[in-house]
């Protein structure tokens, strides 16, 4: 140990709890995380997977300044930021060992390392968005205003059905440790 981390020096004389301190042994609430947290990361990931996709598929058809690209990299940037921060914690959540102090400073020192890189996904998409705002906000007056949003409803089934799993999967876990 006594070349380890702060975090796992943390971890290894800290309480043995089932799950970090800062839940307070609150078993709902560490369910609540542990299912959020892997839900937005595989929902992220989806996202993303989609966006770049679809981006693939029509780059010669959208241009960089197109609507439709600027769209798909707002939501790009977004779920990257997303998927990056509720990883991070999904991870150091279903690796929350205190048998394993030196795994479980990882985790930790991981997420920390994770952070900024995700708000900077955040802040870019922020600022991405106020940049092409104007410009989008009069491409969307133009007619015909109708926008059919239940065609990625399968898409949208997916996720829902993946939440569902996952929150199982949580309260098995939570409940078994």
């Amino acid at each position: 140990m006594a070349n380890s981390s702060y975090a796992a020096q943390s971890v290894a004389n800290g309480p043995m709890t089932l799950a970090p301190p800062s839940f307070n042994g609150m078993g709902w609430l560490v369910v609540v995380n542990l299912a959020v947290m892997t839900i937005a990361t595989m929902v992220g990931v989806m996202v993303i997977v989609k966006l770049a996709g679809d981006w693939l598929k029509h780059r010669r058809l959208d241009t960089w300044l197109s609507p439709a690209s600027i769209y798909r990299l707002l939501g790009i940037l977004f779920a990257c930021g997303i998927t990056l921060r509720c990883g991070a914690e999904a991870v150091s959540l279903w690796g929350w060992n205190p048998q394993d102090p030196i795994a479980t400073g990882v985790y930790l020192t991981a997420k920390r390392l994770t952070d900024p890189i995700a708000v900077t996904f955040g802040v870019g998409g922020l600022m991405m968005f106020i940049l092409s705002e104007p410009g989008m906000i009069e491409q969307q007056r133009k007619e015909p205003w109708p926008v059919n949003m239940w065609l990625a409803l399968p898409m949208v089934k997916q996720m829902l059905w993946l939440g569902g799993i996952t929150f199982i999967a949580a309260i098995g876990v939570v409940s078994t440790r």
